[in-house]
């Protein structure tokens, strides 16, 4: 049986493919456990500066297996599913989307838990749950922090289908790319070569001030610039914008 993921990795670059083409990379417990073991435990790796995700054959995932309804513990497909549609919020290493074919669904959730995404021309996005008698309780959270209350709502209700530019419109995509898998390792490359210090904390400080009140989150942010202030990968980062040269930062020593 193939694996339910293929991974790779280049430089500081972590490449995740969604392997079930033949379901269109259908969202079954086992792939979501899969996936969301894989990317925890590479958001505790130090020495990893990106994710990039995307999936195999015609599309990147077409959301939820249908085959697997009423087959798998309830409890069981809410626990993983907490744990796939929330990781974007928790991950201390940038998570990179490269969208082509269908995201539906869950797809979309996957796509709103990306940090940067890119999409070829013909990559479509929706919350289709509500065409099968469903709504998308899971994932409709972190669609919303991406697209608001009122737009997220409109999508759910409607369950209509956006094109990559009506995407990229609306802030669900990022870039359309003719060449998406090259400029997605462009993009994934690029973000992998700045301060890992900077990034995690970045990525903390962004997680960690959602929804809090504009003072509170002030605060947290001249506590953590602060440290920043003192660690040594500015001092190296400063040192090599001053010489013209690549950082090499201290923090992957």
């Amino acid at each position: 049986m193939p694996s339910l993921l293929e991974i790779g990795r280049q430089d500081r670059v972590l490449w995740i493919s969604l392997n079930r083409p033949e379901k269109r990379n259908a969202l079954s417990a086992a792939l979501c456990r899969e996936l969301a073991d894989t990317l925890e435990k590479a958001g505790q790796d130090p020495s990893l500066g990106a994710i990039l995700l995307t999936g195999n054959g015609k599309s990147f995932c077409a959301g939820m297996d249908l085959g697997e309804i009423g087959a798998a513990s309830s409890e069981e497909l809410n626990q993983v599913h907490e744990r796939l549609f929330t990781v974007g919020f928790r991950l201390g290493v940038p998570l990179v989307a490269a969208v082509h074919g269908a995201a539906l669904g869950g797809g979309t959730g996957l796509v709103a838990n990306c940090h940067i995404v890119v999409a070829d021309e013909h990559a479509t996005f929706g919350l289709t749950e509500i065409r099968l008698g469903l709504w998308p309780f899971l994932v409709y959270r972190a669609v919303s922090a991406v697209l608001g209350d009122r737009r997220t709502l409109e999508l759910a209700l409607t369950g209509r289908i956006l094109g990559a530019r009506e995407a990229r419109e609306m802030g669900l995509v990022h870039e359309v790319a003719a060449d998406l898998e090259s400029r997605a390792a462009e993009i994934a490359a690029g973000v992998a070569s700045a301060s890992p210090s900077a990034i995690r904390t970045g990525l903390w400080f962004a997680h960690e001030t959602r929804g809090r009140d504009w003072r509170e989150a002030g605060e947290i942010g001249r506590q953590v610039r602060e440290d920043l202030f003192r660690s040594a990968d500015l001092q190296e980062g400063i040192r090599a914008f001053l010489e013209k040269r690549k950082p090499k930062w201290p923090s992957l020593s």
